[in-house]
């Protein structure tokens, strides 16, 4: 048996760079990567924007809805005002942020199936804040003029009743966008 020199296998080995003529390369023309990115970019301020909305309406769904039907008029009327007095001033930004962000996604995808997705998640999120502005804002305010004045409307229960009737609504809507934003970020 010949014992072979490493620089013998060194020598037969053909350069790197024949390897690399072999190899197809994508042409970046076919390729829209700015599109991509942006709409990858979009799709992800999308999905934490949506997050927080999603997490808030799922908490007040699961745990301020129940511990509000127990308390008092006057407890839910000045927690609650304040509670909605912070919401009211603090989770627009990123409520905003994840429906402008959803539509720049959903046009700049250049995949079908991501469209589509971001397509249902722009028409969730849309739905969303007409039920908010429609039904949750309204109550809203009035529970946080209750709070400022330190005052107990007569009608807060039936204020509270209206406004816990749609935040199951609320969830499953932000819960519909999410999905349709990962199909952004996932295809």
């Amino acid at each position: 048996m010949r014992e072979v020199a490493v620089t013998d296998c060194l020598t037969r080995v053909p350069p790197h760079s024949a390897y690399i003529r072999d190899i197809p390369q994508p042409h970046t023309k076919d390729i829209p990567l700015v599109m991509n990115t942006l709409a990858d970019t979009a799709a992800l301020i999308a999905v934490l924007g949506a997050a927080i909305i999603y997490g808030t309406d799922v908490f007040c769904a699961l745990v301020l809805r129940p511990a509000a039907s127990g308390a008092s008029d006057a407890s839910v009327a000045d927690l609650l005002g304040r509670v909605h007095a912070y919401g009211d001033r603090r989770l627009p930004v990123p409520g905003v942020l994840a429906i402008v962000a959803t539509a720049l996604a959903t046009a700049t995808d250049d995949s079908t199936p991501a469209r589509i997705g971001g397509a249902v998640a722009l028409a969730a999120l849309l739905l969303w804040l007409a039920v908010y502005l429609r039904i949750s804002a309204p109550i809203n305010k009035r529970l946080r003029a209750a709070a400022a004045d330190r005052t107990v409307p007569a009608d807060t229960r039936q204020l509270q009743q209206r406004w816990d009737s749609v935040i199951w609504t609320r969830a499953l809507l932000q819960t519909m966008a999410l999905a349709g934003l990962l199909t952004i970020v996932l295809i």
